[in-house]
């Protein structure tokens, strides 16, 4: 019934006991799937041994732009050679992270480029990570041909909230922190948003208006876990079943129900990760 868009069930930290007990904790929820999403190579290689063991997991492979300064030629191209494994339905996430400069400014840029012609060469989705970059995320991904007309071409168009076909360019916002205003124009560009557990918080005023005002029928939602957990377990670490306090706050604010919330977000998610 939930779609959780954006987890770690391969994050480093977890002990293999941990990460069976997670996986127990989904297999007895709501969640019917999940997409485990790699940050650096040893993540992305967790996250395809997650999605061949587990029938609901899906993986997405990629760099953080905190680890951008691991990157090299070389694991570009092993990077690439994962997608090529069953379940393996993006890139990402990727991007830039000017909060921590946990990896320097160019090194960010450079690879976040090289990521996104490696998704433009594979036609694959692409999972975006964006903080405290709002504006050059946005000019490198049109200057790189994310939203080109060549690769929207690629994927089949999407219905909009009208029910007319729209260019789908199958990239995602991930935990989606931007104003409305960039929202707007991310969605014409033909890019997805997805909205993360903050939303449930009393005083995210920001995403409680993007999830408010954005169409449905361009939203996901996810839970980031371990991290970003919603309101009533704020403090803890997150996890997949979770998902469910941020579909029904989404829910509230647009005046839908929970199930229709569910429901929308799940086809959306499979739409975009081109699961059938």
């Amino acid at each position: 019934m939930l779609f959780d868009s954006h987890t770690h069930i391969n994050n480093e930290t977890y002990t293999e006991e941990e990460r069976q007990q997670l996986i127990a904790a989904i297999e007895a929820s709501d969640v019917t799937c999940v997409m485990d999403i790699g940050f650096d190579l040893s993540s992305s290689l967790q996250a395809v041994k997650d999605a061949q063991q587990n029938p609901w997991c899906y993986a997405a492979v990629g760099v953080h732009p905190h680890d951008a300064k691991t990157m090299d030629e070389e694991m570009l191209q092993m990077i690439g050679a994962l997608t090529k494994k069953e379940k393996v339905q993006a890139i990402g996430e990727i991007g830039l992270d000017f909060h921590y400069n946990l990896s320097d400014a160019d090194t960010q840029r450079y690879w976040f480029r090289r990521q996104i012609q490696l998704a433009n060469q594979l036609h694959l989705p692409i999972v975006i990570h964006s903080r405290e970059a709002d504006q050059e995320t946005m000019d490198i991904l049109k200057e790189e041909g994310a939203f080109s007309d060549q690769r929207c071409s690629w994927f089949p168009k999407r219905k909009g909230p009208d029910g007319t076909e729209e260019k789908d360019a199958r990239v995602l916002l991930h935990c989606f922190s931007g104003s409305l205003e960039l929202g707007r124009q991310y969605v014409k560009l033909g890019a997805t948003l997805s909205i993360a557990g903050p939303v449930t918080y009393k005083n995210n005023r920001k995403t409680s208006e993007v999830a408010s005002q954005i169409p449905i029928e361009y939203l996901l939602v996810e839970t980031d876990a371990p991290y970003l957990t919603p309101e009533p377990h704020r403090g803890k670490k997150n996890m997949s079943p979770y998902v469910e306090y941020t579909a029904r706050r989404v829910a509230v604010l647009k005046g839908m129900t929970y199930e229709d919330v569910a429901r929308q977000t799940m086809e959306n998610a499979k739409v975009f990760f081109n699961i059938r």
